[in-house]
């Protein structure tokens, strides 16, 4: 009769070793000292031999079934199991593993989760910065000082950033080692005690709300594309991340509703963000749409149509007009911020229009096209006054909004 769990369970170990058989050559073998070891009886070559399935309860009677028509399939192949398993042994334990191996399937387990960019990044800097330096070396054998050597690295040609980054990706890929059981320890843990001390942070530079008259004209006596100024005058009206602008399609932009929807999968914290349009906003994308309509991103490169203005354009605009140090085009939403908090705008709206995170997790999701009416009116108000300051009419201070 086969084996039944119960029976495996409630046998009793006696002076002398027995066995409780199964079927098809599988036994479980009860010790003097309690152990109940599951064995496997066979025939090759014309002799006898035994092979073990390892111990009950860890292996179960089912698994152990399974263990056995494994071991079957290989006799009906003609290879001894027992050799099989053994070569099996030797072959692993000839293989050291790399921490590049852990590395690359980390990576593989978290990349699809992260923007295509954040991605590509991230395997920039995996490749140049860490696997570079430490890929080849066995898992096991890595330790600690190495590691804060491999950080100081990054830190001495001031990439802190990046020396963050690199700190950050060690512990996970140990960690993720850790939960494989491929690594006993995690090296990389509280790597950040000795982490340089990072200077203070310097804000995008930006001139002040007085000054964006004479820039904007100097930008349009210059001989710069007229598409880089209309940028420039669109970061400046809408407060929207340069990046964000230059991949911008023409599909996201209504100018009908006066609506620029960006989806989740170009935003920054992965959330779709709508940006009201002001008149003026609208009126230089019309007059943009006569320039690139026909293509479908609406500040394409100057070389190649199909891909985005360059990262650098607006910037370089902005040096060669005198501006070098002192503005960006990220740098306009510094000062879009400084100014709307200044007059006492709601700051969840200006939070919002800037598309950052709410540290209430559940708040930012409830309110992520939120505050529309109210942005819209904000933002309107503030394409009037800067327009007012260009054209030199009198500009009335706008009241104080508290709701």
């Amino acid at each position: 009769m086969a084996l039944t769990d119960t029976a495996a369970r409630t046998a009793k170990p006696r002076e002398k070793l027995y066995r409780l058989t199964d079927a098809a050559g599988l036994c479980l073998e009860v010790t003097p000292s309690g152990s109940k070891l599951w064995r496997f009886r066979y025939r090759f070559g014309g002799k006898a031999k035994m092979m073990g399935l390892g111990a009950y309860p860890a292996v179960t009677l089912a698994k152990a079934r399974e263990r056995r028509e494994d071991a079957r399939r290989l006799l009906a192949d003609g290879i001894d199991p027992t050799t099989h398993k053994q070569e099996e042994k030797r072959a692993q334990a000839a293989h050291v593993h790399t921490f590049e191996e852990l590395a690359r399937e980390w990576y593989a387990y978290n990349s699809p989760r992260w923007a295509p960019a954040t991605a590509a990044k991230a395997l920039q800097y995996l490749e140049g910065d860490i696997l570079s330096v430490i890929g080849q070396r066995p898992l096991q054998e890595i330790t600690r000082p190495e590691l804060v050597a491999l950080v100081r690295k990054v830190e001495t040609r001031g990439a802190l950033n990046v020396a963050g980054k690199v700190r950050q990706w060690l512990s996970q890929i140990f960690r993720y080692g850790l939960a494989k059981g491929s690594v006993v320890s995690n090296p990389a843990t509280d790597l950040d005690v000795v982490a340089a001390i990072a200077p203070r942070t310097k804000h995008h530079p930006h001139v002040p709300l007085s000054e964006i008259p004479t820039l904007l004209a100097k930008l349009e006596a210059s001989k710069c594309d007229p598409m880089t100024a209309m940028a420039v005058r669109l970061l400046l009206m809408t407060g929207v991340r340069p990046g964000e602008l230059r991949h911008a399609p023409w599909e996201e932009i209504d100018l009908e509703s006066a609506t620029w929807t960006i989806p989740a999968v170009r935003m920054k914290a992965r959330r779709p963000h709508i940006v009201p349009l002001p008149t003026q906003a609208v009126a230089v994308f019309l007059k943009l749409r006569e320039m690139t309509g026909s293509y479908p991103i609406a500040f394409p490169g100057r070389n190649n149509r199909e891909r985005p203005q360059s990262e650098n354009t607006v910037n370089k605009a902005l040096h060669q007009i005198g501006y070098e140090g002192r503005q960006t085009g990220h740098g306009f939403r510094h000062l879009l911020s400084t100014e709307l908090n200044s007059r006492g705008y709601n700051r969840d709206w200006i939070e919002r229009q800037l598309a950052h995170g709410d540290q209430d997790e559940i708040r930012d999701t409830y309110n992520h096209a939120h505050y529309l009416p109210q942005r819209r009116q904000m933002m309107q108000e503030w394409a009037d006054s800067v327009e007012a300051l260009c054209t030199g009419a009198n500009v009335v201070a706008i009241r104080s909004v508290k709701s």
